[in-house]
């Protein structure tokens, strides 16, 4: 390896790490902006005429079965730290029958000692469904579709997910807001990749716009990955400061509580598009995780609560999973629901002002 090589893989490991930082030491969740689950009312029924411990949390996801419609939400990866926390995510994923995504792969592609940090994942969740990833700061700058197909097999992962952050390259003192070109990558990976494509949002939300052009290219699920949650122009601004980029800092406070939120999000896009539709973005109970699938998410996502608690240790995460499943069946009691189909028809109100989005 070169030293300018050297230099690119040491630069991509201090990030990951910062990453990882500034998720779990600074303030950086959305401060006026809201998911909007808040204005998602179940309808309670006082007649269940059912039994809490026979409710079925299965579904089918792209074609493989999970035990409960939640999923380990991308996000780290790249950095020696990170192995560890992507460790005890995957053997928690296997456990309860979560799917799970890793954080972008491309320091994996740049060094092979942080590959580990990703393979590490499909060595404890050998039966998982798991998702690949890459950015489409990468794809805008030509990344073949040969490259991502290693990405696929590094993890053996069952989809590859590609992230879509504006905002956050925007922002970010590296970022790279270069986008152009980004709809056709993805429509060459479609046809390219020996599994299917995702496409996630990273919090700021997708539209139903943006939705029907990547259902035409062809990808096979959508992460609505709204507002409300984690600001990744939160943490990119704490980065920002440490560096002292003025310009960059006040982007990121200005940009804070930018986006659609959560709830908004899956609605719309929920209407525009066929494919299976993810719900994430500040997702932190089952009961956020109830609303999304009554609102027809196919799976919801979470990923700052995971990170949180795998950074604990594999108890203190898989108290958090229990404790998630046990708040979900409770919501499905209460509603009369004993599958998650059956959430998916439980009555259900909706208040401003997430009124005024759908609407």
């Amino acid at each position: 390896m070169t030293k300018i090589e050297d230099a690119r893989v040491q630069d991509v490991i201090k990030r990951k790490e910062e990453g990882i930082d500034v998720v779990l030491k600074e303030e950086v969740q959305a401060k006026e902006i809201t998911t909007m689950l808040e204005c998602v009312h179940l309808i309670h029924s006082a007649l269940p005429e059912s039994n809490m411990d026979d409710i079925d949390l299965s579904v089918n996801f792209l074609g493989k079965r999970l035990k409960a419609p939640i999923i380990v939400d991308s996000m780290t990866g790249g950095a020696p730290r990170a192995e560890k926390i992507n460790g005890i995510l995957a053997e928690v994923a296997e456990e309860k029958g979560f799917a799970m995504g890793v954080g972008s792969q491309r320091a994996g592609l740049l060094s092979a000692g942080m590959a580990g940090t990703y393979t590490i994942v499909r060595k404890n969740a050998p039966t998982a469904f798991l998702f690949a990833n890459i950015g489409a700061a990468q794809l805008a700058k030509g990344f073949p579709v040969k490259d991502a197909q290693k990405l696929v097999d590094m993890i053996q992962a069952d989809a590859l997910a590609v992230h879509l952050n504006p905002l956050q390259e925007v922002v970010q003192p590296e970022g790279e807001p270069s986008f152009k070109g980004v709809l056709a990558a993805i429509k060459s990976l479609c046809r390219g990749l020996s599994v299917p494509v995702i496409v996630k949002e990273v919090g700021a939300g997708i539209s139903r716009e943006v939705a029907v052009r990547l259902e035409y290219a062809g990808v096979k699920a959508i992460n609505v990955a709204g507002a409300g949650g984690t600001s990744w122009a939160a943490v990119e601004a704490h980065r920002a400061s440490d560096r002292k980029m003025q310009s960059k800092t006040d982007l990121g406070l200005l940009f804070w509580d930018w986006g659609i939120p959560t709830a908004a999000a899956l609605i719309e896009v929920k209407k525009a598009v066929k494919v299976p539709v993810i719900a994430s973005g500040g997702l932190r109970t089952g009961l956020d995780v109830a609303k999304c699938l009554s609102l027809g998410a196919e799976a919801c996502g979470m990923a700052r609560p995971m990170i949180e608690s795998a950074d604990k240790g594999h108890a203190e995460l898989e108290t958090f999973a229990d404790q998630t499943i046990k708040e979900l069946r409770a919501a499905m009691f209460v509603t009369g629901a004993k599958t998650v189909a059956d959430l998916r028809r439980v009555r259900k109100v909706l208040t401003p002002p997430l009124t005024y989005w759908v609407n």
